[in-house]
């Protein structure tokens, strides 16, 4: 029953590409919130003005470290639900016997760079933490990065280190890098 609907609907190639727009759409929406959620002009932090020692000071207090720890339970949960969204999404089109072999390489390149993200993002949480930070955050978005560390403010070379564990998970450039210290 739900497969006749299926091939009734996805009969018509104007049926199909407005799938194929739908899914691109929604992948775009989850990445624009992602940008909006996370990204932090690396300008505002001061990387690469060369006076890097004093910029990295900024904060977002949020009153005690209670809500400090419930604020990175809440940021990947987000990311999470996001990202479980897309590749339902990109399941349904990748699976679907009548989406077109364009529309499945497409669901199929997308699902295989989320899970690439999703493991580097992963590795950055994992050696930033073994850094001495107690809470981290790594979210990748196109080409950049955001690292949010529970930390009251960052010494240059603690900056330095996560930029370095970012290039060398990534391979982003340290200007498309945003490091948001948070307690």
């Amino acid at each position: 029953m739900k497969n006749e609907k299926l091939k009734k609907m996805f009969s018509s190639k104007l049926t199909k590409s407005l799938a194929v727009f739908l899914v691109v759409l929604l992948i775009g929406a989850a990445v624009f919130v992602n940008y909006k959620l996370f990204y932090d002009p690396v300008d505002a932090m001061g990387y690469g003005d060369g006076n890097m020692e004093n910029h990295f000071g900024g904060s977002v207090q949020t009153g005690n470290s209670a809500d400090g720890e419930n604020y990175f339970t809440a940021t990947a949960l987000n990311r999470q639900q996001s990202r479980d969204e897309a590749i339902d999404v990109l399941k349904l089109v990748s699976e679907s016997e009548e989406s077109s072999e364009e529309a499945k390489a497409e669901a199929s390149a997308k699902l295989s760079q989320i899970a690439e993200d999703m493991q580097n993002e992963s590795n950055i949480e994992t050696l930033v933490k073994a850094k001495g930070f107690e809470e981290c955050v790594a979210v990748i978005s196109d080409n950049s990065v955001s690292v949010i560390v529970s930390a009251e403010s960052l010494q240059a070379a603690e900056a330095a280190q996560i930029l370095a564990i970012v290039y060398d998970t990534t391979g982003i450039n340290p200007e498309n890098v945003s490091i948001v210290p948070k307690i």
